[in-house]
């Protein structure tokens, strides 16, 4: 009977641990699904809202805020699990220079007492370019350098 109770007892022990252990696998999975379908979304939908025309008449990087929401929810809503609600938020979106703060929460698959686990992943992400010349920045040195 001793020995009986026992293997019960490990068996049910194993069956606990597997159990969290399956659970952690899913939230940490889960993170990080987010996190590189959040970062691969951004970077394309900041590259189809840059505004090629103003770029070609002042020299300077601008991006369109309608058109990055619009790409990036499409983009977004296109990769997503459908099993996991997901719920987006823009933080900042500024148009000179092109930045943009996205946080996502979802909520993984498995549940505790009827009450989901959320995950929330936030990115900042911004468009800078070596190659180009800064017009003010070239104005006011060569200003500096007269005075």
């Amino acid at each position: 009977m001793n020995k009986a109770m026992l293997t019960v007892g490990i068996i049910l022990l194993s069956l606990m641990a597997l159990g969290v252990i399956n659970v952690i696998q899913n939230y940490t999975t889960g993170q990080e699904l987010d996190y590189y379908l959040l970062k691969e979304t951004t970077e394309a939908a900041l590259e189809d809202a840059v505004d090629l025309s103003y770029y070609r008449e002042q020299s300077v990087i601008r991006m369109d805020k309608e058109k990055f929401a619009e790409s990036f929810l499409k983009r977004f809503a296109r990769s997503v699990d459908d099993r996991r609600y997901y719920q987006i938020s823009f933080y900042d979106v500024n148009e000179i220079p092109p930045k943009v703060s996205v946080e996502v929460k979802s909520a993984t698959s498995k549940t505790f007492y009827e009450s989901d686990i959320d995950i929330t992943t936030r990115l900042d992400m911004i468009i800078e370019s070596n190659n180009k010349k800064d017009v003010l920045a070239e104005q006011l040195v060569s200003d500096i350098r007269a005075n």
